[in-house]
């Protein structure tokens, strides 16, 4: 989704919790692979692989500068001759441990075994932060959460969309007066093009 696409979006939920939701957890997220300096791990159920997610990710890695922000997808089929950035299965949770980020994607339940998993990577010092739909013992296991519930305003890809959104803008540098970046110009377009008409009187 780009930046004018997300500025309609927030445009839309302004009065809702949700923009302010996305931001606050975008930045636990920032802050949590920032400050640590591991790495940024990304699972979802065995049902739904967080693949937009991560591509967002990577993008607003690149645009903000900040390496760590681009995560490695974390799959449960994955197969030895898949393409190295499509390889890692879970075994990568188990070894996760202190100074690494644990994002789950979980619309659903997760199973045993997973949980398993991030709850001995938790034990092993990782942090880990869930977008989830509600369930309690995922809730239980993370260090910082957003719930989007059955009956919310959104979906919980549309959450998605505006925490990537937000874990960019949230560490972008100052920009020097006078210069603009192309990230600061999309973002006057995506102003312009959202701000009501004049009055007419």
């Amino acid at each position: 989704m780009d930046a004018v696409r997300v500025a309609l979006l927030r445009e839309v939920l302004a009065g809702t919790e949700w923009p302010a939701a996305a931001r606050r957890f975008a930045g636990s997220l920032r802050s949590s692979v920032v400050s640590h300096g591991g790495g940024l791990l990304l699972v979802g159920t065995e049902e739904y692989e967080p693949w937009h997610l991560a591509a967002h990710l990577v993008d607003e890695s690149a645009w903000s500068g900040r390496p760590e922000l681009a995560p490695t997808l974390v799959r449960h089929r994955a197969r030895p001759g898949d393409p190295a950035h499509l390889a890692v299965g879970l075994g990568r949770i188990e070894s996760a441990g202190r100074g690494e980020t644990l994002l789950m994607v979980a619309p659903s339940r997760p199973d045993e075994g997973l949980l398993e998993r991030v709850h001995d990577a938790r034990r092993a010092g990782a942090t880990v932060l869930s977008l989830d739909a509600g369930d309690t013992e995922l809730r239980g296991l993370a260090h910082e959460t957003l719930t989007v519930p059955a009956d919310a305003e959104v979906d919980l890809d549309t959450v998605q969309h505006l925490v990537s959104a937000a874990t960019g803008e949230n560490c972008l540098p100052p920009v020097p007066r006078g210069r603009l970046t192309l990230r600061d110009r999309l973002s006057r377009l995506a102003d312009h093009l959202t701000a009501p008409p004049p009055a007419r009187w």
